[in-house]
C-alpha cells in the first residue's frame, strides 16, 4: 500500500488501471519484502487442493507440460479468477495481463518468482504463490532382464499406467502415488531369471542436459529391508536391469519368490509324462517340480538316465542339455536345475518301449489282415 493515500483510493486507482488496461487478471508471486511503515502482512492462506509430495522428490521436484498448478495472489484476489493452470506444451502458463511465462524446469518456489517477476509492473510488491496440484504423468523407460521391456506413460492421479496396472507408493495427503523401481520393474513384466538386481542402474536426466546415473540394490533391499534402495522414479528416468554374469540357486529360489519377479512362467514337458503340454509354474521351479505338474512320468516307459532340456538363451542360441533325472534330489544345477520360461523339457523312452512301439507300427497292419481273414472265415461258415 501507498503512504498517505487511503486504502480504499488505491483500490479504486487499481480498478481504474485495470479498466483501462482491459485484461483479466493475474496470478502467482514470491514473498514481497514489508516496508518500515507499513502493517506485516498475515500469513497466505493454505491451499487445500495442492497434494505432498513424497520426501524424496519433494525438494527437486521440476514443473514440465502437462503439470496442473494453482497459482494464488495474496490481497490481490481480483487478480485470480481461475486458479487452476496447466502447463502447456511448450513449457509454458499463459496469465492474464503478462500472457506466457515460462516455467519448464522450474521447481515451484522458482515458478513463484518468475511469475511475480512479470507482474511487478503492475503490483507494487506481488505476493503470489504457486502450488501443485495434479502432477504430470511420468514417461519412464525399462530396459536389460525384464520381461516387457519398453517406455511405460504412469499417470499418477489414478492407479493404471496407459500400458499396464501399475500400484505405486503413497505420495501424500492428496492421495498422489508415485511409481518406485520394484513397481516400474512389475509393469515391465518382471525380472527375467538372468537379471542382476544387485547393480541395477536408474538414469535421470539432469537440467544441467547431462545424465545422473543413481546405482540400485534391490538384493540389499530384499535382505535387509532398506527401503531406500526402492527408490521413487521420476519422469525421464530409466531403467536399466543388467544380465548376471553369476547365479546363486539359494538367491535365484529368494529372488523368484520377491514381487518384481513374473508370478508364473510357462514351460512346455513333452514325452514320456502322463499330461505332456504346457504348463504354468513359478518362478524358479526346478526339472522335477516340472515333471510333476505335467502328472509324473510314465512307468516302465521314461528313460530317466536320458531327460533333455531345451533352452532358447537371450542372444538367440539354444542349448540343447541331458540330464539323469533323480526325483530325489533338490534344487541343484547337475541333475535338478532351476527352469526358465519358454524352456523345453522331453523325456525320452527306454529301448523297451521304443521296441515295442516299432513292433506295434510294423504288425499294426498284419494284425488287420489277420482280422479281415478271420471274418470272412466266420462268413463262410
Amino acid at each position: 500500500m501507498i503512504q498517505g493515500i487511503p486504502r480504499s483510493l488505491t483500490g479504486l486507482a487499481l480498478s481504474a488501471f485495470i479498466g483501462t488496461a482491459q485484461v483479466v487478471p493475474v496470478f502467482a508471486q514470491p514473498t514481497p519484502s514489508v516496508s518500515p511503515a507499513e502493517t506485516p502482512l498475515p500469513p497466505a492462506p493454505a491451499t487445500s487442493a495442492a497434494p505432498t509430495l513424497p520426501t524424496q522428490a519433494a525438494g527437486a521436484y521440476t514443473l514440465g507440460a502437462g503439470d496442473a498448478v494453482r497459482i494464488d495472489s495474496f490481497d490481490t484476489p481480483e487478480l485470480v479468477l481461475e486458479p487452476r493452470y496447466s502447463v502447456l506444451l511448450d513449457g509454458t502458463v499463459n496469465l492474464p495481463w503478462v500472457g506466457s511465462v515460462p516455467v519448464q524446469g522450474m521447481t515451484l518456489a522458482e515458478a513463484s518468482e518468475a511469475i511475480s517477476a512479470k507482474y511487478k509492473r503492475f503490483i507494487r510488491n506481488p505476493i503470489v504463490t504457486v502450488s501443485l496440484m495434479a502432477p504430470r504423468p511420468l514417461k519412464i523407460g525399462v530396459i536389460g532382464q525384464v520381461n516387457r521391456p519398453g517406455s511405460y506413460i504412469i499417470n499418477l492421479i489414478g492407479n493404471e499406467s496407459t500400458q499396464a496396472s501399475l500400484s505405486q507408493r503413497s505420495g501424500g495427503e492428496g492421495g498422489t502415488q508415485w511409481p518406485t523401481v520394484s513397481k516400474a520393474i512389475q509393469t515391465a513384466g518382471g525380472i527375467t531369471q538372468a537379471a542382476n538386481v544387485r547393480q541395477i542402474q536408474v538414469r535421470r536426466p539432469a537440467q544441467s542436459g547431462t545424465e545422473e546415473t543413481i546405482n540400485v540394490d534391490l538384493w540389499k533391499f530384499l535382505t535387509q529391508g532398506d527401503l531406500s534402495q526402492d527408490m521413487l522414479l521420476r519422469d525421464g528416468d530409466t531403467l536399466v536391469i543388467p544380465l548376471a554374469t553369476t547365479l546363486d540357486a539359494a538367491e535365484a529360489t529368494q529372488i523368484a519368490g520377491s514381487n518384481f519377479s513374473p508370478e508364473a512362467i510357462k514351460v512346455s514337458v513333452v514325452g514320456e509324462v502322463v499330461a505332456p503340454g504346457a504348463v504354468t509354474v513359478k518362478p524358479n521351479t526346478t526339472l522335477n517340480q516340472a515333471i510333476l505338474s505335467a502328472g509324473g512320468l510314465r512307468s516302465n516307459r521314461a528313460r530317466r538316465s536320458n531327460v533333455e532340456l531345451i533352452r532358447l538363451n537371450p542372444n538367440g542360441t539354444v542349448t540343447r542339455r541331458m540330464i539323469a533325472l533323480d526325483l530325489s534330489q533338490g534344487l541343484n544345477e547337475g541333475n535338478n536345475p532351476a527352469l526358465r520360461d519358454n524352456d523345453v523339457v522331453v523325456v525320452n523312452r527306454t529301448a523297451f518301449a521304443s521296441a515295442s512301439d516299432f513292433l506295434s507300427v510294423v504288425l499294426s497292419p498284419l494284425s488287420g489282415v489277420l482280422g479281415l481273414f478271420t471274418v470272412l472265415g466266420n462268413l463262410g461258415r
